[in-house]
């Protein structure tokens, strides 16, 4: 390992040691089978996944909300993941949380030559490359079998979330020169790909239907990139729209939804689409 000057480092407090270690050892009797949770002696790396997922989006949802209690919060609830699959994995003699953080360490300080060694860059652009070539030796390829295009598709195809990962493949074959001629051409691959889902879900199997659906999908993605539009932003923000105007809804209905008719619900749909909009009406006027 690269050695470097610790004098100018932020040192971890005694409080900070304690509070990790503190939170080591309560996972560690949550999974004890002596007196430990049910619930968490039950889990695996696997069953963990999703929750894995969820707390990372829930960080970046305290981040843009600027709330620092969250963010701690939401950090916090990241980090028992982490410690988690650590005592789960140990358990096993797999791995621990001294080997993640010791691994992660070197990984920095060697991605680093510019900081831990006597490597010099002149931007950003140089910094990128670096790391590129390093990475790619750690993984015991050459930077051109990494550079490849079918390289990088591969990895975020596996790695990204569904959304966020079509829309990177799409850029990055785009780039490449897989890319329609004009936007009339991405319309009619929608229109195809329409009419081919519609007849998946009419004569063929789950098992076809769910391709014509990602087929479907990955247009549509296509479609937002071409338009410069964000689809993950544009799904979140129906997501929470949808969130508000069903708690509006609550808030005029005198019994839970649920009790309610089909035609009930769609009236107070629109009334609680009707009281947003003029909320958001009255914000947009102050704002101006």
């Amino acid at each position: 390992m690269t050695h470097f000057q610790k004098s100018n480092q932020p040192q971890a407090t005694h409080e900070t040691l304690v509070a990790i270690q503190e939170l080591i050892d309560v996972v560690a009797k949550l999974r004890s089978p002596d007196g430990g949770c049910p619930w968490d002696l039950a889990q695996t790396p696997e069953t963990l996944m999703p929750y894995v997922i969820e707390e990372a989006y829930e960080v970046v949802d305290a981040i843009r909300s600027q709330d620092q209690t969250a963010i701690a919060e939401e950090l916090g609830d990241l980090l028992l993941q982490v410690v988690l699959q650590a005592q789960i994995a140990s358990e096993v003699g797999n791995f621990s949380l001294k080997e993640i953080a010791q691994g992660i360490t070197q990984k920095l300080i060697r991605r680093h030559p510019h900081v831990f060694g006597d490597v010099s860059v002149q931007n950003v652009d140089e910094v990128r490359q670096n790391w590129e070539q390093i990475k790619a030796a750690e993984k015991g390829t050459s930077l051109t079998d990494a550079q490849k295009l079918s390289h990088k598709l591969s990895r975020y195809a596996r790695s990204l979330p569904p959304l966020m990962a079509g829309m990177k493949i799409s850029q990055k074959a785009a780039a490449a020169g897989f890319e329609w001629e004009n936007i009339q051409g991405v319309w009619a691959k929608y229109h195809e790909e329409l009419a081919e889902f519609q007849e998946a879900i009419a004569h063929k199997s789950l098992e076809q239907q769910q391709a014509e659906l990602g087929d479907l999908l990955f247009v549509i993605i296509n479609l937002a990139r071409w338009y410069q539009l964000d689809p993950e932003a544009a799904l979140q923000g129906t997501n929470q729209r949808f969130v508000q105007r069903i708690i509006q809804m609550e808030t005029f209905a005198e019994r839970p939804l649920s009790e309610y008719t089909l035609e009930e619900l769609e009236n107070l749909w629109q009334q609680a689409k009707a009281k947003l909009a003029k909320i958001q009406s009255s914000e947009d006027a102050v704002q101006f």
